[in-house]
């Protein structure tokens, strides 16, 4: 049984999330002051990178890392919260990309990267093309946080030898959701009905970097035994991908209020995602006919996307997807009430749970 360090008194998840914030906007501040050195025209960059990181998230991944950390018996410590915030540059990264490939207008209520930057070229009527210049910026943009996801990593305060331990479980982990997301659009451009293939695309492109890479990262820098990675990976991979099943529904029912994103931006940039995929499997001649004919459509008005949303319900595909949710979230529950950790740890990875499948936003 790991240890259960009365020590280290339990951390809540808000008082987590103000740690970790903390430890992002003094990282931020760093390579802000970095940047101006460089050109006074680069703290655009700057600017937009602290809006993105420091305005909204739920904070989940470094959540989970820390969890992790403390499940295999590791002691609080802010190095330790410091090295984990650096998935939150991972998580930028992903999502910046990802709404450039899928066209996205908005992020959390905001305009995606490219498109603020598109916006900054057209009023100051710079030369060439805004959204080229938008595009290119936001590529640049999601690569800084890549590498700087690395950097924070290697400055959190961690012991090189503690580091070593995490460094494959890392590399992995942002190779994983790099191939997960070509695989997400290269099921757009197939046109992609498997329920195997969008099963496939949730687990690589957000199950094992959303939950089952950061616990074992964690788990990993408190020098976890093998039992301890093979418990947590028995919860967080079928809980990352009930995650992930979860952001496909708010995808299409979800209220923008709450999402931040235009009600039905998933249909509209033709995501193939299991809720889509058991439409498909499901419908009828007529029903599958309006899949095809509307699904992915950017110009999708209102009634367009009540018209599909009406189609995947009425073929059971939301019935059957939040069926698969809560199916996973079972499993994933079974696994942690029988793994060797930390009860402290037990119980916060329960709450987790419930916060990253039932949530709304």
């Amino acid at each position: 049984m790991a240890a259960d360090d009365s020590s280290s008194s339990p951390v809540d998840r808000a008082d987590l999330r103000t740690r970790v914030d903390k430890a992002l906007a003094e990282f931020l501040a760093r390579r802000r002051d970095w940047l101006a050195t460089v050109d006074d025209s680069v703290l655009l960059i700057a600017d937009a990178i602290d809006d993105f990181v420091l305005g909204g998230g739920k904070r989940l991944r470094p959540a989970f890392a820390y969890w992790g950390y403390r499940a295999a018996g590791g002691v609080d410590s802010d190095p330790v919260v410091a090295t984990v915030a650096a998935l939150e540059f991972v998580q930028a990264s992903a999502l910046i990309h990802d709404d450039l490939m899928d066209r996205s207008d908005t992020r959390r209520g905001e305009p995606a990267v490219h498109r603020r930057f598109a916006a900054r070229h057209r009023a100051q009527g710079w030369r060439g093309d805004p959204d080229a210049f938008g595009d290119s910026a936001a590529i640049l943009l999601g690569d800084l946080c890549l590498v700087w996801s690395d950097e924070l990593l290697h400055l959190g305060g961690l012991p090189a030898e503690t580091l070593t331990r995490a460094r494959p479980i890392f590399d992995e982990m942002r190779t994983e959701v790099t191939v997960g997301q070509y695989l997400d659009v290269y099921a757009q451009a197939t046109a992609h009905t498997s329920v195997e293939l969008a099963s496939k695309v949730a687990r690589y492109k957000a199950a094992k970097y959303t939950v089952e890479r950061p616990l074992l990262l964690g788990a990993a820098l408190a020098g976890a035994p093998p039992a301890v990675h093979a418990g947590l990976s028995a919860y967080g991979l079928p809980l990352g991908e009930a995650f992930q099943l979860r952001d496909d529904v708010l995808g299409v029912f979800g209220d923008p209020a709450q999402t931040g994103k235009p009600a039905g931006d998933d249909l509209r940039e033709g995501k193939r995602t299991y809720l889509v995929a058991a439409a498909f499997e499901e419908a009828g001649a007529a029903e599958r006919a309006m899949l095809e004919a509307h699904l992915g459509d950017p110009a999708l008005d209102r009634a367009g996307v009540a018209a599909l949303r009406d189609v995947i319900a009425s073929t059971g595909a939301l019935a059957r997807t939040e069926s698969r949710i809560a199916e996973l979230t079972t499993v994933a529950l079974d696994a942690l009430a029988t793994a060797d950790i930390d009860p402290t740890a037990r119980q916060v990875l329960t709450d987790l749970a419930t916060a990253a499948t039932a949530r709304t936003e």
